[in-house]
């Protein structure tokens, strides 16, 4: 198949995408939609849930492995759409719906690039393609939950819009549960424990507190208290205060060890909800860091999360497609940027792999 062809299917098997709801946990359709394109071409493939993986024909033991992978689910469409967003409709060389941007614009891109290498018998890495679920609600049943069964990945390309520049570091999430403690009593009586008054001197912490390692590219790490609650009636000193703090973690720390720092530091009960979210990067004298450089493409640091936070791989994010138009009402994709971005990732990977 020509790479032509390879992408007139591809934007057709976008179209289908889209007009297939999928939202999170709710894949099972557009799933069948990427099986049929994986039977079509005589690629064999597994399922898991709403997760569908294939390798490359001619797998060998021993080559590193890269890894293909964008998501096929999507959030709810907003209020203010006001085209039906599930129906895949072409204007003025845009193709709207829900999902075109993100992701499936890159996912449909990087399995017709995926299918372009599938019969090659001279690369020097082995492929693998992953379309997974559950990415935008970073669900227990998404890639992280087939990792386990694919070989060690040695890197991979993670398909997200970012007009076909390269995101070589992203930051890593974690949510806390804080908890000011106190002595409960009626407000008519003395009390020097009053935990909303401890409070003013945990808040004044976090306000300043300050990791020590900055990123080249992606900074401080950043901490920032979002929700606070505390009391249930206006007579009554509760006897402790709910903090909730958002913490953006750079490259430069694992999220294991912001929390352990955190354990030793902050002055109050911290509880991290979740250490699976962690920040990515790749090294900027990274082969397909420096053909895509070479290809003319530019490296920046990502403000959004992607699947790139469940990898322990190094990982480089690059799709087709607009980041702002992401969740965005009347949702489009440029049907010139997966042509493009069609041929820049063959012509990446031809260089690389």
């Amino acid at each position: 198949m020509t790479q032509q062809e390879l992408t007139y299917n591809a934007i057709e098997l976008l179209k289908n995408l889209i007009a297939t709801p999928s939202f999170s946990t709710e894949e099972h359709k557009t799933a069948e939609h990427i099986e049929a394109w994986f039977k079509t071409q005589n690629i064999p493939f597994q399922r898991e849930n709403n997760n569908i993986w294939a390798f490359n024909k001619h797998f060998q033991e021993g080559k590193p492995l890269l890894l293909l992978n964008s998501h096929h689910d999507t959030v709810k469409p907003n209020a203010a759409y006001t085209k039906d967003p599930f129906y895949p409709q072409v204007e003025d060389g845009k193709l709207y719906g829900l999902g075109s941007n993100d992701a499936g614009g890159c996912l449909t891109s990087l399995i017709a690039t995926f299918t372009h290498f599938y019969d090659r018998m001279d690369l020097k890495y082995n492929l693998v393609i992953v379309a997974s679920a559950e990415e935008e609600n970073s669900g227990p049943n998404g890639l992280n939950s087939v990792l386990k069964s694919l070989p060690e990945i040695d890197v991979a390309i993670v398909g997200e819009p970012t007009l076909m520049n390269l995101a070589v570091a992203e930051k890593g999430l974690l949510v806390f549960d804080a908890k000011v403690t106190g002595t409960p009593g009626h407000a008519a009586h003395p009390n020097d424990d009053n935990c909303i008054y401890k409070s003013i001197e945990v808040l004044k912490w976090f306000r300043d507190f300050k990791f020590e390692k900055v990123s080249e590219f992606l900074g401080e790490v950043k901490v920032t208290v979002t929700q606070i609650n505390a009391g249930t009636q206006h007579n009554v000193v509760p006897s402790e205060l709910n903090l909730v703090v958002d913490v953006r973690v750079n490259d430069k720390y694992t999220n294991a060890e912001v929390a352990e720092i955190f354990a030793q530091k902050a002055p109050c009960d911290m509880k991290p909800r979740s250490l699976r979210l962690n920040s990515s990067s790749i090294p900027v004298e990274h082969e397909l860091v420096q053909t895509g450089i070479a290809l003319g493409r530019k490296t920046y640091a990502s403000p959004t999360m992607s699947d790139q936070a469940v990898l322990t791989c190094q990982s480089l994010k690059l799709g087709p497609g607009d980041s702002t138009r992401s969740h965005s009402a009347n949702e489009f994709i440029y049907i010139n940027e997966i042509e493009e971005g069609i041929d820049l990732y063959i012509k990446l990977l031809e260089k690389v792999v």
